[in-house]
């Protein structure tokens, strides 16, 4: 009697050509990009347009922050496509699982959806009037620039990180639940000091995280994550416009 063929082993849903530490060599380089970038712009920026102001009030300036992120952000998109390109003939598009959707409405309504639906469950939690977050909202220059930026490159590097990078690897290691759930943590935490580490808003965030996540688990799609990213920044950009006016009235954001 012939023996059973052997079952054929399976290859893991996400087995990514790069690593944890790979992944942790990135966080590293974001910060020290970011701790080297914002003091040279900052310098730049007292030197062009603030000559009378102290440098230590001009890097704490919104417009100096985001153009040192998005310096900084550069630097973190070459890296990671040079993670890539280590493994010869590899597509770094096809390797983060980019796939875009056919349907890519779909993602543009889930996120726009999703941004109305927490706003409303924001209505019930302890929401603090303040957060550190509201210094970037003090002039309409201030707001349309962390608005587009918000819409654009930060959640392309952010997708391209937690959906792209980081969950692939914690799925293979860990599971895709607590990969879900560890990938939308650490979504949450980085963004907890623009919120003053307050719970509520904490929660809300990885709540955005969480939905990001699944999107991403379900679909393996890094492009409909993003598409869902955008569109849930978009329409907070939106409301935010409407609420003050074409942010003319940046005031009411603290009432």
């Amino acid at each position: 009697m012939p023996e059973p063929p052997a079952p054929i082993a399976q290859a893991p849903s996400e087995n990514p050509v790069w690593n944890g530490w790979d992944v942790l060599q990135i966080v590293f380089l974001t910060i020290g990009s970011v701790v080297i970038f914002l003091p040279l712009v900052a310098l730049a920026a007292q030197r062009l347009f603030y000559p009378k102001v102290a440098f230590v009030e001009v890097i704490t300036f919104p417009l100096v922050t985001v153009v040192g992120q998005g310096f900084a952000y550069l630097v973190i998109l070459a890296f990671m496509f040079s993670i890539v390109k280590r493994v010869p003939g590899q597509d770094f598009w096809q390797a983060i699982r980019w796939n875009r959707p056919g349907n890519w409405s779909r993602y543009l309504l889930v996120g726009i959806a999703l941004a109305i639906a927490l706003q409303g469950i924001a209505h019930f939690l302890p929401i603090p009037k303040e957060v550190p977050m509201d210094r970037f909202f003090k002039t309409p220059e201030e707001a349309w620039a962390l608005s587009l930026f918000g819409i654009t490159f930060a959640p392309l590097l952010e997708e391209l990180f937690f959906r792209g990078f980081l969950y692939p690897v914690l799925v293979r290691r860990l599971g895709v639940t607590i990969a879900v759930l560890a990938t939308a943590a650490g979504f949450s935490l980085i963004h907890a000091p623009q919120l003053g580490r307050a719970w509520a808003p904490v929660l809300v965030i990885f709540m955005v995280g969480l939905a990001l996540t699944i999107t991403r688990a379900v679909t393996k799609s890094v492009a409909a994550s993003l598409i869902t990213h955008m569109a849930y920044n978009g329409t907070l950009s939106v409301l935010l416009f409407i609420g003050t006016d074409g942010f003319r009235h940046l005031e009411r954001l603290n009432q």
